[in-house]
């Protein structure tokens, strides 16, 4: 069983804000808050969540890739599978994704590979179709590259 963040954690509250933040087309206060998240972390596994977010607002492909992989080795740290299995398939995503916009094709695929082995650690449910969906889309634009 997967573990859900905490809803009470002042790292989790920041991070909704700024998904509202997102939804209202406010992207600059959102990566404010998710700074503010990982200002707020107080161990690896509140780290992977903002780290997490944090990597989704870089315009620089480098900067995206770099707070990716600090979400993911963040996570890897936890060593509590119970808590972050259900985080490593998107996080694997997210980092093959980085590799991908940098044009490194064999390090995005292993990454999409490591995701698609941990997919069934993700709960049934929306968060797993949305998922499942990116990863069919990444590894149907890398199945014909170099």
């Amino acid at each position: 069983m997967t573990a859900t963040p905490d809803p009470d954690s002042a790292v989790v509250r920041l991070c909704v804000d700024g998904m509202a933040a997102e939804s209202d087309g406010r992207p600059g206060d959102a990566l404010a808050l998710f700074r503010q998240a990982w200002e707020a972390s107080t161990d690896d596994y509140e780290a992977c969540i903002a780290a997490h977010y944090v990597a989704r607002h870089q315009a620089d492909p480098d900067e995206a890739l770099r707070w990716s992989r600090v979400a993911l080795e963040r996570a890897l740290a936890v060593g509590d599978d119970d808590r972050i299995a259900g985080f490593l398939p998107s996080l694997h995503l997210d980092v093959g994704a980085a590799h991908e916009s940098r044009g490194e094709t064999v390090r995005a695929r292993a990454h999409y590979a490591s995701a698609s082995e941990r997919l069934a650690a993700v709960p049934a449910g929306p968060y797993r179709k949305l998922v499942e969906s990116g990863l069919r889309t990444a590894l149907h634009r890398v199945a014909a590259g170099p």
